[in-house]
Protein backbone atom coordinates (compact mmCIF):
# COMPACT_ATOMS: atom_id res chain seq x y z
CA UNK A 1 0.00 0.00 0.00
CA UNK A 2 1.33 3.31 -0.78
CA UNK A 3 1.72 6.30 0.87
CA UNK A 4 0.58 9.78 -0.50
CA UNK A 5 3.45 10.91 -1.24
CA UNK A 6 4.37 8.03 -3.28
CA UNK A 7 1.00 8.60 -4.94
CA UNK A 8 1.84 11.85 -5.71
CA UNK A 9 4.77 10.85 -7.70
CA UNK A 10 2.95 8.42 -9.28
CA UNK A 11 0.15 11.27 -9.82
CA UNK A 12 2.74 13.40 -11.17
CA UNK A 13 4.14 11.58 -13.69
CA UNK A 14 1.03 9.53 -15.30
CA UNK A 15 -0.71 12.81 -15.48
CA UNK A 16 2.07 14.25 -17.99
CA UNK A 17 -0.37 13.45 -20.68
CA UNK A 18 -3.13 15.52 -19.72
CA UNK A 19 -1.20 18.48 -21.12
CA UNK A 20 -0.46 17.42 -24.67
CA UNK A 21 -4.06 15.87 -24.65
CA UNK A 22 -5.81 19.40 -24.19
CA UNK A 23 -3.25 20.69 -27.39
CA UNK A 24 -4.45 18.23 -29.22
CA UNK A 25 -8.28 19.00 -28.85
CA UNK A 26 -7.66 22.64 -28.67
CA UNK A 27 -6.28 22.68 -32.23
CA UNK A 28 -9.75 22.20 -33.12
CA UNK A 29 -11.92 22.90 -30.17
CA UNK A 30 -12.36 26.76 -29.16
CA UNK A 31 -13.24 27.05 -25.40
CA UNK A 32 -15.21 24.70 -24.41
CA UNK A 33 -12.52 23.59 -21.68
CA UNK A 34 -15.35 22.92 -18.87
CA UNK A 35 -16.76 19.81 -21.41
CA UNK A 36 -13.39 18.68 -22.61
CA UNK A 37 -12.27 18.51 -18.80
CA UNK A 38 -15.53 16.55 -17.58
CA UNK A 39 -14.99 14.20 -21.25
CA UNK A 40 -11.38 13.51 -19.59
CA UNK A 41 -12.88 12.70 -16.17
CA UNK A 42 -15.31 10.36 -17.68
CA UNK A 43 -12.51 8.72 -19.34
CA UNK A 44 -10.71 8.43 -16.60
CA UNK A 45 -13.51 7.16 -13.73
CA UNK A 46 -15.08 4.81 -16.43
CA UNK A 47 -18.31 6.71 -16.35
CA UNK A 48 -20.91 7.01 -19.69
CA UNK A 49 -21.02 11.21 -20.59
CA UNK A 50 -24.33 13.15 -21.20
CA UNK A 51 -23.63 16.22 -23.39
CA UNK A 52 -26.75 18.16 -23.75
CA UNK A 53 -27.13 21.71 -25.90
CA UNK A 54 -28.52 23.23 -29.00
CA UNK A 55 -27.01 22.22 -32.03
CA UNK A 56 -24.15 23.86 -33.42
CA UNK A 57 -21.91 23.66 -30.07
CA UNK A 58 -19.52 21.28 -31.31
CA UNK A 59 -20.96 18.51 -28.97
CA UNK A 60 -20.93 15.93 -31.32
CA UNK A 61 -17.05 17.46 -32.97
CA UNK A 62 -15.77 17.50 -29.50
CA UNK A 63 -16.42 13.40 -29.21
CA UNK A 64 -14.77 13.00 -32.36
CA UNK A 65 -11.34 14.67 -31.64
CA UNK A 66 -11.74 12.88 -28.18
CA UNK A 67 -11.61 9.96 -30.04
CA UNK A 68 -9.39 11.06 -32.28
CA UNK A 69 -6.82 12.00 -29.34
CA UNK A 70 -7.02 8.30 -28.21
CA UNK A 71 -5.58 5.18 -29.95
CA UNK A 72 -8.65 3.25 -30.00
CA UNK A 73 -11.41 1.04 -31.91
CA UNK A 74 -14.32 4.75 -32.01
CA UNK A 75 -17.54 3.91 -33.66
CA UNK A 76 -20.63 6.50 -34.12
CA UNK A 77 -23.97 5.53 -33.79
CA UNK A 78 -26.50 7.90 -35.29
CA UNK A 79 -29.88 8.01 -33.44
CA UNK A 80 -33.18 8.36 -35.21
CA UNK A 81 -36.81 7.82 -34.96
CA UNK A 82 -36.43 4.68 -37.25
CA UNK A 83 -33.58 2.77 -35.71
CA UNK A 84 -34.30 -0.69 -34.05
CA UNK A 85 -32.24 -2.42 -31.09
CA UNK A 86 -30.54 -4.80 -33.69
CA UNK A 87 -28.77 -2.17 -35.76
CA UNK A 88 -26.85 -1.26 -31.94
CA UNK A 89 -26.17 -4.07 -30.60
CA UNK A 90 -25.99 -6.82 -33.40
CA UNK A 91 -28.24 -9.55 -34.60
CA UNK A 92 -28.47 -13.47 -35.41
CA UNK A 93 -28.38 -14.07 -39.05
CA UNK A 94 -29.79 -17.10 -40.50
CA UNK A 95 -27.41 -19.75 -43.05
CA UNK A 96 -28.90 -22.08 -45.15
CA UNK A 97 -25.68 -23.75 -46.21
CA UNK A 98 -25.73 -25.58 -42.76
CA UNK A 99 -29.41 -24.46 -41.07
CA UNK A 100 -26.89 -22.63 -38.13
CA UNK A 101 -27.49 -18.74 -36.72
CA UNK A 102 -24.71 -16.80 -36.96
CA UNK A 103 -23.78 -13.59 -34.61
CA UNK A 104 -22.74 -10.17 -36.14
CA UNK A 105 -22.40 -7.84 -33.36
CA UNK A 106 -23.39 -4.41 -33.91
CA UNK A 107 -21.62 -0.89 -33.69
CA UNK A 108 -22.19 -0.73 -29.77
CA UNK A 109 -18.48 -3.03 -30.07
CA UNK A 110 -16.11 -0.39 -29.58
CA UNK A 111 -13.94 1.15 -26.86
CA UNK A 112 -15.50 4.64 -27.02
CA UNK A 113 -19.18 4.90 -28.48
CA UNK A 114 -20.75 8.20 -29.82
CA UNK A 115 -24.33 7.81 -29.32
CA UNK A 116 -25.31 11.11 -31.50
CA UNK A 117 -28.36 12.36 -30.63
CA UNK A 118 -29.52 9.59 -28.44
CA UNK A 119 -33.20 10.95 -27.67
CA UNK A 120 -34.11 10.99 -31.42
CA UNK A 121 -34.54 7.13 -30.92
CA UNK A 122 -37.95 6.01 -29.20
CA UNK A 123 -37.41 4.14 -25.70
CA UNK A 124 -36.89 0.58 -27.17
CA UNK A 125 -33.68 1.32 -28.58
CA UNK A 126 -32.35 3.46 -25.88
CA UNK A 127 -33.23 0.57 -23.62
CA UNK A 128 -30.60 -1.53 -25.56
CA UNK A 129 -27.93 0.46 -24.21
CA UNK A 130 -28.64 -0.33 -20.14
CA UNK A 131 -26.94 -3.34 -20.33
CA UNK A 132 -23.99 -2.28 -22.20
CA UNK A 133 -23.59 0.29 -19.57
CA UNK A 134 -24.36 -1.29 -16.46
CA UNK A 135 -22.92 -4.74 -17.44
CA UNK A 136 -20.20 -3.84 -20.06
CA UNK A 137 -21.69 -6.80 -22.07
CA UNK A 138 -24.46 -7.37 -24.70
CA UNK A 139 -26.75 -10.06 -25.12
CA UNK A 140 -28.04 -11.73 -28.04
CA UNK A 141 -30.44 -14.34 -28.71
CA UNK A 142 -29.25 -16.73 -26.20
CA UNK A 143 -25.52 -15.52 -25.47
CA UNK A 144 -23.63 -13.04 -23.81
CA UNK A 145 -20.92 -11.05 -25.20
CA UNK A 146 -18.27 -8.72 -23.35
CA UNK A 147 -18.16 -5.40 -24.96
CA UNK A 148 -14.20 -4.23 -25.26
CA UNK A 149 -12.05 -2.69 -22.08
CA UNK A 150 -12.21 0.32 -22.19
CA UNK A 151 -16.28 0.71 -22.82
CA UNK A 152 -17.06 4.32 -22.66
CA UNK A 153 -20.63 5.76 -24.12
CA UNK A 154 -20.43 9.79 -24.93
CA UNK A 155 -24.04 10.48 -26.15
CA UNK A 156 -25.18 13.77 -27.93
CA UNK A 157 -28.58 15.20 -27.50
CA UNK A 158 -30.65 18.49 -28.46
CA UNK A 159 -32.65 20.04 -25.05
CA UNK A 160 -36.20 18.09 -25.03
CA UNK A 161 -38.36 21.09 -25.95
CA UNK A 162 -36.64 20.72 -29.33
CA UNK A 163 -39.31 19.12 -32.02
CA UNK A 164 -38.92 15.41 -32.56
CA UNK A 165 -37.41 13.96 -29.48
CA UNK A 166 -38.16 11.62 -27.17
CA UNK A 167 -36.96 11.84 -22.66
CA UNK A 168 -34.60 9.49 -21.76
CA UNK A 169 -35.96 6.96 -19.10
CA UNK A 170 -34.93 7.52 -15.97
CA UNK A 171 -33.12 4.48 -15.47
CA UNK A 172 -31.17 5.03 -18.21
CA UNK A 173 -30.41 8.89 -16.93
CA UNK A 174 -28.85 7.03 -14.22
CA UNK A 175 -26.31 5.40 -16.06
CA UNK A 176 -24.51 8.26 -17.18
CA UNK A 177 -22.11 9.21 -14.75
CA UNK A 178 -22.17 12.70 -15.99
CA UNK A 179 -24.85 15.02 -17.76
CA UNK A 180 -23.05 18.16 -18.90
CA UNK A 181 -24.61 21.12 -19.75
CA UNK A 182 -22.92 22.86 -23.00
CA UNK A 183 -23.66 26.27 -23.65
CA UNK A 184 -22.89 28.96 -26.06
CA UNK A 185 -19.14 30.22 -26.51
CA UNK A 186 -18.51 33.90 -25.51
CA UNK A 187 -17.83 36.55 -28.43
CA UNK A 188 -14.05 36.31 -28.13
CA UNK A 189 -13.98 32.24 -28.31
CA UNK A 190 -16.77 33.02 -31.82
CA UNK A 191 -14.39 35.14 -33.16
CA UNK A 192 -12.04 32.42 -32.97
CA UNK A 193 -14.17 29.63 -34.12
CA UNK A 194 -14.87 32.11 -37.38
CA UNK A 195 -11.19 32.22 -37.67
CA UNK A 196 -10.01 28.73 -37.67
CA UNK A 197 -13.58 27.31 -39.04
CA UNK A 198 -14.92 28.96 -41.72
CA UNK A 199 -13.85 27.58 -44.49
CA UNK A 200 -15.18 24.91 -47.31
CA UNK A 201 -13.46 22.06 -46.51
CA UNK A 202 -11.83 21.85 -42.79
CA UNK A 203 -9.93 19.13 -42.04
CA UNK A 204 -9.73 17.99 -38.43
CA UNK A 205 -5.76 16.85 -37.83
CA UNK A 206 -5.56 15.79 -34.26
CA UNK A 207 -2.83 12.87 -32.85
CA UNK A 208 -2.94 9.86 -30.75
CA UNK A 209 -1.73 10.92 -27.14
CA UNK A 210 -2.84 7.77 -25.31
CA UNK A 211 -4.08 4.28 -26.13
CA UNK A 212 -6.80 1.94 -24.47
CA UNK A 213 -4.15 -0.02 -22.80
CA UNK A 214 -3.19 3.33 -21.05
CA UNK A 215 -6.61 4.24 -19.85
CA UNK A 216 -7.01 1.12 -18.11
CA UNK A 217 -3.86 1.69 -16.47
CA UNK A 218 -4.72 5.35 -15.61
CA UNK A 219 -7.57 4.45 -14.07
CA UNK A 220 -5.49 1.82 -11.72
CA UNK A 221 -3.92 5.37 -10.34
CA UNK A 222 -6.89 7.22 -10.02
CA UNK A 223 -8.10 4.49 -8.11
CA UNK A 224 -5.07 4.88 -5.51
CA UNK A 225 -6.34 8.63 -4.82
CA UNK A 226 -6.43 8.77 -1.44
CA UNK A 227 -9.91 9.96 -0.29
CA UNK A 228 -10.31 11.11 3.64
CA UNK A 229 -13.12 9.88 5.55
CA UNK A 230 -14.44 13.45 6.33
CA UNK A 231 -14.85 13.87 2.76
CA UNK A 232 -16.15 10.36 2.24
CA UNK A 233 -18.67 11.53 4.95
CA UNK A 234 -19.29 14.90 3.05
CA UNK A 235 -19.83 13.16 0.19
CA UNK A 236 -22.39 11.13 1.67
CA UNK A 237 -24.38 13.65 3.50
CA UNK A 238 -24.71 15.57 -0.42
CA UNK A 239 -26.49 12.99 -1.34
CA UNK A 240 -28.47 12.23 1.61
CA UNK A 241 -30.00 16.03 1.48
CA UNK A 242 -31.24 15.36 -1.94
CA UNK A 243 -33.29 12.76 -0.06
CA UNK A 244 -34.02 14.05 3.08
CA UNK A 245 -33.23 17.95 3.06
CA UNK A 246 -35.10 18.04 6.24
CA UNK A 247 -32.53 16.72 7.97
CA UNK A 248 -29.97 19.09 7.09
CA UNK A 249 -32.01 22.52 7.51
CA UNK A 250 -33.37 22.88 4.04
CA UNK A 251 -36.69 23.44 2.89
CA UNK A 252 -36.49 21.29 0.16
CA UNK A 253 -38.71 18.86 0.49
CA UNK A 254 -41.59 19.94 -1.52
CA UNK A 255 -39.34 20.64 -4.65
CA UNK A 256 -37.93 17.26 -4.76
CA UNK A 257 -39.91 14.61 -6.12
CA UNK A 258 -36.89 11.87 -6.21
CA UNK A 259 -33.79 12.34 -4.77
CA UNK A 260 -29.98 10.57 -6.03
CA UNK A 261 -29.45 7.13 -5.78
CA UNK A 262 -26.32 5.46 -4.24
CA UNK A 263 -25.38 5.32 -7.32
CA UNK A 264 -24.55 8.89 -7.13
CA UNK A 265 -22.53 8.36 -3.91
CA UNK A 266 -20.02 5.86 -5.83
CA UNK A 267 -19.73 8.63 -8.91
CA UNK A 268 -19.04 11.60 -6.47
CA UNK A 269 -16.43 9.71 -4.81
CA UNK A 270 -14.86 8.58 -8.07
CA UNK A 271 -15.27 11.38 -10.41
CA UNK A 272 -13.93 13.39 -7.68
CA UNK A 273 -10.75 11.38 -7.80
CA UNK A 274 -10.22 11.44 -11.31
CA UNK A 275 -10.60 15.66 -10.74
CA UNK A 276 -7.88 15.72 -8.23
CA UNK A 277 -5.84 13.53 -10.76
CA UNK A 278 -6.68 16.22 -13.80
CA UNK A 279 -4.86 18.52 -11.04
CA UNK A 280 -1.99 16.75 -10.65
CA UNK A 281 -2.64 15.93 -6.77
CA UNK A 282 -3.09 12.51 -5.25
CA UNK A 283 -5.93 13.50 -2.75
CA UNK A 284 -9.53 14.58 -2.85
CA UNK A 285 -10.49 17.86 -1.28
CA UNK A 286 -13.86 19.43 -1.02
CA UNK A 287 -13.48 21.46 -4.23
CA UNK A 288 -13.28 18.37 -6.50
CA UNK A 289 -16.83 17.12 -4.89
CA UNK A 290 -17.70 20.57 -5.54
CA UNK A 291 -16.50 20.92 -9.23
CA UNK A 292 -18.15 18.08 -10.31
CA UNK A 293 -21.18 17.60 -8.12
CA UNK A 294 -23.69 19.88 -10.39
CA UNK A 295 -22.70 17.08 -13.50
CA UNK A 296 -23.12 14.15 -11.47
CA UNK A 297 -26.50 15.22 -9.47
CA UNK A 298 -28.25 17.14 -12.37
CA UNK A 299 -29.97 14.37 -13.83
CA UNK A 300 -30.40 12.17 -10.56
CA UNK A 301 -32.69 14.92 -8.72
CA UNK A 302 -36.21 14.70 -10.36
CA UNK A 303 -37.37 17.98 -9.25
CA UNK A 304 -41.63 18.56 -8.32
CA UNK A 305 -44.61 20.18 -9.91
CA UNK A 306 -44.21 22.60 -7.45
CA UNK A 307 -40.30 22.93 -8.53
CA UNK A 308 -41.33 23.88 -11.91
CA UNK A 309 -44.31 26.06 -10.89
CA UNK A 310 -41.59 28.64 -8.95
CA UNK A 311 -39.41 27.75 -12.02
CA UNK A 312 -37.19 26.07 -9.99
CA UNK A 313 -34.65 23.67 -11.51
CA UNK A 314 -32.30 20.47 -10.13
CA UNK A 315 -29.41 22.93 -10.55
CA UNK A 316 -30.83 25.42 -8.25
CA UNK A 317 -31.70 22.89 -5.90
CA UNK A 318 -28.01 21.29 -5.63
CA UNK A 319 -26.59 24.38 -5.36
CA UNK A 320 -28.33 25.23 -2.45
CA UNK A 321 -27.54 21.75 -1.21
CA UNK A 322 -23.80 22.34 -1.71
CA UNK A 323 -24.22 26.10 -0.26
CA UNK A 324 -25.90 24.98 3.03
CA UNK A 325 -23.84 21.71 3.74
CA UNK A 326 -21.31 21.70 6.01
CA UNK A 327 -17.53 21.36 4.24
CA UNK A 328 -14.90 19.54 6.09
Amino acid sequence: MMDVKQIGELVEKKSEFVGALFSEMDKVIVGQRYMLERMLIGLLAGGHILLEGVPGLAKTMAVTVLAGAIKADFKRIQFTPDLLPADLVGTQIYRPSDGEFQTRTGPIFANIVLADEINRAPAKVQSALLEAMQEKQVTIGDESFALPRPFLVLATQNPIEQEGTYPLPEAQLDRFMLKLKIDYPTKEQERKILERMAFTDKKLNVNPVINSEDILELRDVVDQIYIDDKIKDYIVDVVLATREPGKYGLDLKELISFGASPRATIFLAVAAKAHAFIQQRAYVTPQDVKAIGADILRHRVIVSYEAQAEDKTSEDIIQTIFDNIEVP
